[in-house]
């Protein structure tokens, strides 16, 4: 029992997956970020060109 303890202690393999999950989710994060910021700016753009052409 001693023995299953101790390894399963020393076991990081789970801590790696979820180092990688919290990376790309704050990869996920910040690309949501860049596109509702770039988004809004575009669509300003386009507004101001159709009133414009109006």
């Amino acid at each position: 029992m001693k023995n299953l303890v101790a390894r399963f202690a020393k076991d990081e393999s789970g801590a790696t997956a979820i180092e990688y999950g919290l990376i790309a989710t704050l990869i996920g994060v910040a690309i949501i970020a860049g596109a509702t910021t770039l988004g809004k700016q575009l669509n300003t753009t386009f507004t101001d060109i159709s009133k414009e052409l109006k």
